[in-house]
């Protein structure tokens, strides 16, 4: 049925029937094509009906569809035409694995960050007021984990004295936050408090009880007291109500008939409308359902290979049994969860703090060896700073674990209540630099140019699973101020041991003795393994080349001032953004030292990056140990006196990095002059 969906109104012509056989495919889909690609399985799983119901009662583009966050979005992209390039989810050049406005007309919001889309419904509705047209309705999709951030109770209090606004939200509940209140009495009400000839009564008996002279006004207050507790005792949300935002609900989101008939009740009220729904995550999967830990929020993919996991079954079917666990390499969240549980062990002064991301960040197993020591903030990455900064002035040492790219969010946090008083906060930050197939918004490539700025702050960023214990517990220890150490997503590569030191840097590779000392070449956390290889092609092509790996990338240790010295060039290398990072500030130490070694730097540039593999990504951006290599080769060239035009042009490294026959001995006398 999906090929027979073009758009939304095409599931205006479907009977209940043909809409239950519909929703049955599309789990099929989600289930078939999210096992090969990744993504978020059990949140689309939950939200199949709902989204059916959604887009037969409001008119996409016209009406306004923003999901919150946009992991629930893949069964809005399946309705909105997307079928036929549903299975390139999440792969280069194919479809993003959040709303994209690139994609469709029917998408808005894809900054994929939580607790927004209130505020952005809040903004569209008033303008929609404001220009007039009132036959436009805005909805927002919010979950109810998503209303623990304090974004959305700003958005709430604004909405709620837009009384004429056409705006609907829709709280998709999947039992985490609220308890569930369905039945007929619930519905009933529901229906009447939506009601226009409802207000108009309650407008009535305001104006005419309360005008009874000597009664009116303590009858008045009688009677709206006693509503209003009735209400209390028999629906625990009137919290909503109390702030003027007329409710429906709770509605049992997988029935799709009912769930469109609350919408259309909401649709037709003309205000703030909010539709309680409840949904379970991964419905309809026996797998997600059953998964304890997150109803397979999101599952890996398997990397081009057939899909392995079975369609959705009935329980005890022979389609529901796992195929057998293939071997995984260790993630750095992995090595980082095992460290903190040892640093548990011997330091009871050491707590964490996550903001609703317990085990992906990887503090599951030290919730479960210290429970009484860890807090979930839930979607609250400024409260969760602020609160550790608490947690450090009366003796504690907090780590607060964290996306990097939700870092962004509680920067004025980390600076002016942490570091401006030197407190002892350590932040770890998973998925710094490039994520990959998540796309713009999840790429942490911001944190290591705004955490430059920060007065008293040590940044680290290990470059492989043996650095990430090493330099938490250099953190953890430092007692006069923050400390942030950051990794990227995936898993951790090869293990790099130091050759030598130079100040608090470790020394990774030397030129050979008959080499000069021709680049300096500093690699930030994962770059710098990336750098040994980039030497090696280099030292081939008789070039010298000393790799060091910063360890830590704020403050910049001055050691690197002799070490510039003894080199005719200086090289970074950075998973971040280029402007205002770790190059940027190594060039301003040389600079404030008057060292004229020239430096190149080489990170990200600053723009929002399609979604891709990690690898497709580092290989657009230059940054190969083949790019690299390539490109230092000709910087060399150009500081060469006699050089050709040639070499300076590139021609010595090719595009598999090798040299052109007859160049060798000609390269390697120009660096020897």
């Amino acid at each position: 049925m999906l090929e027979r969906i073009s758009g939304p109104r095409d599931l205006r012509e479907l009977s209940q029937e043909q809409l239950g056989l519909l929703a049955t495919e599309i789990r099929d889909v989600l289930v078939e094509t999210v096992t090969r690609t990744s993504g978020h399985l059990g949140p689309n799983l939950g939200v199949v009906e709902l989204t059916i119901a959604m887009h037969r009662v409001f008119e996409s583009p016209k009406d306004k569809l923003i999901f919150d966050t946009g992991h629930q979005s893949y069964v809005h992209k399946l309705l909105t035409g997307r079928y036929g390039e549903f299975s390139t989810l999440r792969q280069t050049g194919g479809l993003s694995g959040y709303p994209s406005r690139r994609e469709s007309e029917h998408d808005l919001v894809e900054n994929s960050h939580a607790s927004t889309s209130l505020s952005y419904a809040d903004g569209m509705a008033k303008a929609y007021k404001l220009r007039g047209e009132h036959d436009r309705t805005v909805v927002a999709v919010i979950g109810d984990g998503a209303l623990t951030g304090g974004m959305a109770w700003e958005a709430l209090n604004n909405i709620a004295v837009a009384r004429d606004s056409r705006l609907v939200i829709v709280v998709n509940d999947n039992g985490r936050s609220y308890q569930p209140t369905i039945g007929g009495l619930a519905s009933h009400l529901s229906a009447i408090r939506v009601s226009q000839r409802y207000e108009h009564v309650l407008d009535l008996i305001k104006t005419t009880v309360s005008a009874t002279p000597l009664v009116g006004s303590p009858l008045f207050g009688a009677l709206h007291g006693a509503k209003k507790g009735l209400k209390d005792f028999l629906q625990p949300q009137v919290l909503f109500e109390d702030l003027g935002i007329k409710y429906i609900g709770p509605i049992d989101g997988h029935d799709e008939a009912a769930t469109e008939h609350a919408l259309r009740q909401a649709h037709e009220y003309g205000g703030p409308v909010l539709v309680h729904v409840i949904t379970r995550k991964g419905f309809g999967y026996p797998l997600a359902e059953q998964n304890e830990e997150d109803c397979l929020h999101q599952v890996p993919g398997t990397a081009g290979k057939p899909a392995t996991a079975p369609k959705t079954a009935k329980p005890g079917s022979a389609s529901t049994a796992a195929a057998a666990p293939k071997p995984v390499k260790r993630a750095w969240s992995d090595v980082y969860s095992d460290e903190m549980v040892a640093i548990g062990a011997r330091r009871p002064d050491v707590v964490a703090i996550t903001a609703a991301m317990l085990h992906p960040v990887g503090l599951a197993p030290f919730k479960a060896a210290y429970p009484d020591r860890v807090y979930d903030v839930g979607i609250a990455e400024q409260h969760a700073v602020t609160m550790a900064a608490g947690l450090a002035m009366a003796g504690l040492h907090p780590v607060v674990s964290i996306y990097a790219t939700f870092l962004n969010r509680a920067f004025d946090q980390l600076l002016m209540d942490v570091a401006l008083h030197r407190l002892p906060v350590t932040v770890t930050l998973d998925r710094a630099g490039v994520t990959g197939p998540d796309g713009a918004s999840h790429n942490g490539m911001w944190d290591g140019s705004i955490l430059q700025v920060i007065p008293g702050l040590r940044v680290a960023a290990p470059r492989d699973g043996s650095r990430i214990a090493e330099l938490l517990n250099e953190a953890v220890d430092v007692s006069d101020g923050p400390t942030v150490v950051r990794w990227p997503k995936g898993t951790v590569g090869a293990e790099v041991e130091a050759v030598g030191k130079l100040g608090t840097m470790d020394v990774l590779a030397v030129p050979a003795a008959e080499l000069g000392k021709d680049v300096l070449l500093l690699g930030a956390g994962p770059m710098a393994v990336t750098a040994v290889e980039v030497a090696r092609r280099l030292g081939d092509h008789g070039i010298g080349v000393t790799v060091v790996d910063p360890r830590w990338t704020k403050p910049v240790d001055e050691a690197v001032v002799d070490a510039a010295r003894q080199h005719r060039l200086v090289a970074v290398v950075e998973d971040n953004g280029r402007n205002g990072g770790f190059g940027d500030a190594v060039a301003r130490v040389l600079r404030d030292h008057d060292v004229d070694v020239p430096i190149k730097t080489f990170g990200l540039a600053q723009e929002f990056l399609d979604h891709g593999t990690r690898d497709e990504i580092l290989e657009t951006a230059g940054l190969t140990p083949q790019h690299l290599a390539r490109q230092l080769t000709e910087a060399v060239a150009r500081r060469t006196p006699g050089a050709s035009a040639a070499a300076a042009a590139g021609t010595p490294a090719q595009a598999d990095g090798s040299t052109p026959a007859g160049q060798e001995s000609s390269t390697q006398e120009r660096l020897s002059e």
